[in-house]
């Protein structure tokens, strides 16, 4: 996934403020692992900006921004939401993202359009495998970021290992900002390291019921090493400060938190926090720190705008109301409304009844009621402006990613990369009624979760649903199920297999075609060689003399583009291999582009089962968390699955395993890690890469193949 904004665009940003002033908004993510306390920390925000006046919890299903059924039963947010809410004068655009590896997705693409974030850590987790995918996701997109070190008052809770783990794991700067005052049960409080003040809440729970008190005197002396600390941090993002600090002289508490905001906003370092979001404690703070310390629209860099081919044209979409109309569509949802397209506006205006150009399509589509959201109930507005996050209603051909823009004045905004899914499923619906119902949902879900694909078998008449992992297609299953009333009957999972060559070969390949009239003649020369994994398909050709005229040699590697799709051993798609076309012949009546083509599919048919081809299978990388008692148990069953021990770490509650593991071999994992841990293990898993398989799993995904294809041929 590329950086969301080019390099040098700091320089485009506009200053321009027009009918909101820009400075005061702020258009946060909330990212985390599973379970860290994500969502219970947006309630605890909507309820201290008075947006919400009953909290709801996680795990009675009352979370506001878990509406959906599956996410209340389960307990984890599947889909990001969006919130609007106020502090100290700014409007906070909010965006609480799921936390499963499966639906990484959703935070890949909020991140995308956010220009600042809260990475909240489990206080007694630290810094789990799914923190670690969206810190990285939260670096490539530019993004800055406070840190909050949630549920401090949970058994084995330890804020100083959290920060030491930003440190080594995530390879980030920690910039100290709050200190616990006591542990599990006995966390009472924080100190305020910069104003070196202690907050003590009362046992209410209420958030407002604190008091301002001396820092305890067991404490004095590390929230003074502390301080001291935090201003040599901060002052390295201000030149002249620094100079000052070093000449010994006493800088105000103003121009520190000046340095900290600059220092956060270029990435120099990450304020972090801590607390409990469910015990009310410490959520202002991180409040404050979103309107002290997190940028405006106006204090990030422009987007980049691109060309068809996706490569910076050298403008870019400047945060300007009074600017040309830029959007960019990063979320469909549909309900009972009709399809809803969150839109970040990165320029101009727009107003109800006016007309955009969706710059993918070339199409152009009027903008009839637009809302602000507050998870799934909504306020209708008559217009947005540069910096808005809004949701537009019944817009037609719009899709994640697309840019809309003012038909005057068109545009491109950098689109987003979504990977490819690696696990699938067949559905078929139970009669006629239900697979017309089956058609109109699945057309709908495509649009809303783009790392969820849909492929139909004309031969066997099955839907094949493709997606990032076993719950992904789980709960898109149960959606199909539920939401949209369709019932289906459900395949076993499979797994999306990928072949490649392990030897180069040198062949040659005449195509002649005589049958009256002009005929077909095309000949090629060609090598084809295996690449290093994750080199893709690289086409060259070293043709001298024009013995293949230049006109015919885009046609040759459309060829043999084309017949990737199939491999010769059990029809999967073919990976990391490299085409050279070394020489050819053509005939000056009979030769043709089309000729050129065909050719080239029959010489791919040819020559890829002479280069020792090899099924791939899709390696996940694997996290189980489970009780000390239980490691042997896990470690042997891993390595049953032919999973690979990456490491094992010990934390105060557990150990932590790493591992690479085949995909095939962990269909319903879950299921047997909770019988050999009595329930109390956990795991998270993410593709990793593609591998070659053993011979026995080979010949049986082979043999597998050619039993389909008889089916079929029935």
């Amino acid at each position: 996934m590329r950086p969301r904004r080019g390099i040098g665009a700091e320089n485009h940003v506009s200053q321009t403020i027009g009918m909101k002033d820009l400075s005061k908004y702020r258009n946060i993510g909330i990212f985390a692992h599973v379970d860290a306390g994500k969502t219970t920390t947006t309630e605890r925000i909507l309820k201290l900006t008075g947006k919400v006046h009953k909290t709801g919890e996680v795990h009675d299903g009352e979370a506001t921004t878990d509406f959906m059924e599956q996410e209340q039963e389960r307990g984890i947010t599947i889909q990001s939401a969006a919130t609007t809410c106020f502090w100290r004068g700014c409007q906070f655009n909010v965006i609480d993202t799921p936390g499963h590896v499966d639906f990484t997705i959703e935070v890949y693409r909020s991140l995308k359009v956010l220009d600042g974030g809260v990475g909240v850590f489990c206080g007694s987790g630290g810094v789990e495998p799914q923190s670690e995918t969206n810190w990285r996701y939260a670096n490539e997109s530019k993004v800055s970021r406070i840190i909050f070190v949630n549920k401090l008052d949970r058994m084995g809770a330890d804020f100083y290992r959290v920060v030491d783990q930003v440190k080594n794991v995530l390879g980030a700067k920690p910039l100290v900002m709050t200190l616990p005052i006591g542990t599990e049960s006995d966390f009472v409080g924080l100190v305020d390291v910069l104003e070196q003040k202690a907050y003590i809440w009362d046992e209410s729970g209420q958030p407002e019921n604190y008091d301002v008190v001396e820092i305890p005197e067991d404490m004095k002396e590390k929230a003074a090493k502390y301080r001291e600390e935090l201003i040599e941090l901060a002052v390295e993002a201000d030149d002249e400060v620094m100079e000052k600090y070093l000449e010994g002289e006493e800088i105000d508490l103003e121009t520190i938190k000046k340095c900290i905001r600059t220092g956060t906003v270029k990435l120099m370092f990450f304020p972090t926090y801590c607390g409990s979001a469910f015990k009310n404690k410490g959520v202002q703070m991180v409040l404050d720190a979103v309107v002290d310390y997190l940028p405006s629209p106006v204090e990030v860099p422009a987007q980049p705008e691109v060309d068809e081919e996706g490569n910076e044209t050298g403008k870019f979409a400047i945060v300007d109301p009074s600017g040309p109309f830029r959007g960019l569509a990063f979320k469909i949802m549909d309900d009972r409304f009709g399809a809803l397209t969150f839109t970040r506006i990165y320029s101009g205006t727009i107003k109800k009844g006016d007309t955009v150009l969706n710059s993918f399509t070339g199409k152009t589509e009027r903008i009839g009621r637009m809302v602000e959201m507050h998870a799934d109930e909504r306020t209708e507005i008559d217009s947005a402006q540069a910096g808005d996050i809004v949701a537009i209603v019944g817009l037609k051909t719009v899709q994640t990613g697309h840019t809309l823009c003012d038909v005057k004045n068109p545009a491109t905004l950098e689109p987003m990369v979504f990977p490819d899914p690696v696990i699938s499923v067949a559905v078929s619906a139970k009669d006629k009624a239900n697979a017309e119902k089956m058609s109109v949902a699945i057309g709908k879900m495509v649009a809303e979760d783009p790392s969820f694909r849909v492929e139909s078998d004309e031969e066997t008449g099955e839907t094949i649903l493709k997606g990032m992992g076993e719950l992904h297609l789980d709960i898109k299953v149960d959606i199909l199920k539920r939401t949209h009333k369709v019932e289906v009957e459900v395949g076993a999972p499979q797994v999306a297999y990928r072949e490649t060559i392990t030897r180069t070969v040198t062949d040659s390949y005449t195509h002649k075609k005589q049958s009256g009239g002009s005929g077909q003649f095309a000949k090629i020369d060609y090598t084809i060689e295996p690449l290093e994994p994750g080199e893709g398909f690289i086409f060259e050709s070293s043709v001298v003399g024009g013995n293949v005229p230049k006109e015919y040699i885009p046609a040759v590697q459309k060829g043999f583009e084309r017949s990737l799709d199939r491999g010769p051993l059990a029809g999967y798609p073919c990976l990391d291999l490299k085409v050279t076309l070394t020489d050819g012949g053509f005939h000056a009546v009979d030769s043709s582009a089309i000729a050129f083509e065909i050719a080239a599919k029959a010489a791919y048919r040819q020559s890829m089962s002479k280069a020792a081809p090899q099924i791939l299978e899709p390696i996940m990388k694997v996290d189980v968390f489970v009780p000390e008692a239980n490691v042997g148990d896990v470690i042997g069953d891993l390595n049953r699955r032919r999973g690979l021990i990456k490491s094992q770490d010990a934390t105060p509650t557990g150990v932590r395993i790493k591992a690479d593991a085949p995909l095939s071999e962990m269909f319903g994992y879950i299921g047997d890690l909770r019988t050999m841990t009595s329930g109390r293990g956990q795991f998270s898993m993410e593709f990793s890469h593609y591998y070659g398989c053993p011979k026995n799993v080979a010949e049986d995904v082979i043999a597998k193949a050619k039993e389909r294809e008889e089916a079929k041929k029935k």
